[in-house]
């Protein structure tokens, strides 16, 4: 279940560092926690969806990859993008 292009486009705004920015951590964090919440919807009403928790599964690592870098790299930017997408954090 991917997301819609408006749908991204309008999270890649909310996050974004600045005018041209689409590939930074918090962009793509904020992108991937958008469809796993979508996935999780959606695996709720379909439990037997093997392939799609799969899916999910590789997002939420991917996702978990990402915010570990962003721990790294920058703490106070990862406080605050974790309080500000309600993430549980470390």
């Amino acid at each position: 279940m991917s997301i819609s292009k408006e749908a991204k486009a309008q999270v890649m705004a909310n996050y974004r560092r600045d005018e041209n920015d689409t590939g930074s951590p918090e962009v793509q964090i904020a992108v991937l926690t958008t469809r796993i919440n979508n996935l999780t919807d959606h695996l709720r009403a379909n439990k037997h969806d093997e392939s799609c928790r799969r899916g999910l599964l590789k997002l939420v690592g991917r996702r978990r990859r990402l915010l570990a870098y962003l721990r790294r790299k920058d703490y106070a930017r990862y406080i605050s993008l974790t309080d500000e997408l309600k993430l549980r954090r470390k």
